[in-house]
């Protein structure tokens, strides 16, 4: 088990979270805001993970109120009052409504019976764009994976869909199974460190993780073409402006490289395409819609260099297309207006055309 992201029972200030100005957002990708009562259950092969409910308090109390599961947790006292609970429920649940964190119960099955067997949770720091991981399970169900199941999965989501870039946790170096699960993961381990405990009454050692979307999704493979050369990937990009002036931009799903990172749409060029050939064949597949050669109109290109390979994308604008903009892979799509493009955050790659497209528009 992992220090949790806040604990039990210790209230801390919130701020209101901020909303974005966009006109319209189509697609199931949640938003950093997420109310409790709308946020739709994670699932894994086994396991539930949900917002917490005031009636979990009980269930939560009995199994973290153990001194082998709080003496790993870095804010957790023991004994653990029972008081404490009510609050640190109450209090995870507004942090989810409000946007600052996503605390979240897993629960298993028994028989046809619902069970709370511990908690995950990642707290945001916008400032930074950094989340921190922490999760515990209670001692009846260590060793099954529990762990290592509800962590993954929530870290893949909260990539995906929070407004991070970077998670990190840390982990006692007297519990070596979890950073063996932040190691399963993907997590790197980044250094050591000393914090204090509060069921130990003293501070013990820690070691250091951190993950990023490539840790955790992978970097995008190219294939090199010549020994010892950085591999060129060729990419066709399209900028769709409505008649109000807005610009479609498509949010990567879970489990994509760079997932969670807005981008126009387009994709890879196959073996003997043009770049309108593929966009107008991507087009078709992500969105639903039919574009002509004739409606794209060349209008710049990137050209950046990533750690495998070097990105070259021209991007074309649109302005007549055929259907509606419809989310067809699982992406979340914003009607964006020009000066609050910079507002998404975008691949390397894409950032340069932000303001050339300002200014056009």
């Amino acid at each position: 088990m992992t220090a949790v992201s806040r604990t039990p029972g210790r209230p801390k200030r919130r701020r209101a979270a901020g909303s974005r100005q966009t006109e319209a957002v189509i697609g199931s990708g949640a938003t950093p805001a997420q109310k409790a009562d709308g946020f739709a259950p994670l699932k894994t092969e086994r396991l539930t993970l949900r917002p917490f409910k005031p009636d979990d308090a009980p269930g939560l109390h009995r199994l973290i109120n153990n001194f082998d599961v709080a003496k790993m947790l870095e804010l957790v006292a023991f004994p653990y009052h029972r008081d404490l609970a009510d609050k640190w429920v109450t209090s995870a649940i507004a942090d989810l409504a409000a946007g600052t964190a996503c605390h979240l119960a897993i629960t298993g099955q028994e028989e046809s019976h619902e069970i709370l067997v511990g908690a995950v949770g990642i707290t945001i720091d916008r400032k930074t764009r950094t989340g921190r991981l922490g999760y515990w399970v209670g001692q009846k169900y260590w060793g099954h994976g529990v762990a290592t199941e509800a962590a993954a999965r929530l870290t893949s989501y909260a990539f995906a869909n929070l407004e991070i870039d970077r998670i990190t946790a840390s982990v006692a170096t007297d519990n070596p199974a979890s950073a063996a699960v932040l190691g399963r993961i993907g997590f790197r381990r980044t250094g050591e460190g000393q914090q204090h405990f509060a069921s130990r009454h003293a501070d013990a050692p820690i070691w250091l993780f951190e993950a990023t979307r490539d840790d955790i999704f992978g970097q995008t493979e190219v294939e090199t073409t010549a020994p010892g050369a950085k591999p060129l990937l060729l990419v066709a990009a399209c900028a769709l402006v409505d008649v109000d002036g807005r610009v479609l931009l498509a949010r990567r799903p879970e489990g994509k490289k760079m997932a969670g990172l807005w981008e126009f749409p387009g994709g890879k060029l196959n073996p003997g395409e043009t770049p309108e050939q593929a966009l107008i064949r991507e087009l078709k597949e992500e969105l639903g819609i039919d574009v002509t050669a004739a409606c794209l109109a060349p209008f710049a290109f990137a050209s950046h260099a990533y750690e495998g390979f070097h990105l070259l994308m021209p991007l074309f604008l649109c302005r007549r297309w055929k259907g509606i903009p419809t989310p067809r892979e699982n992406q979340t799509l914003a009607w964006v207006r020009a000066r609050l493009l910079g507002d998404y955050e975008m691949p390397p790659a894409d950032k340069p055309l932000i303001p050339l497209l300002r200014d056009f528009l």
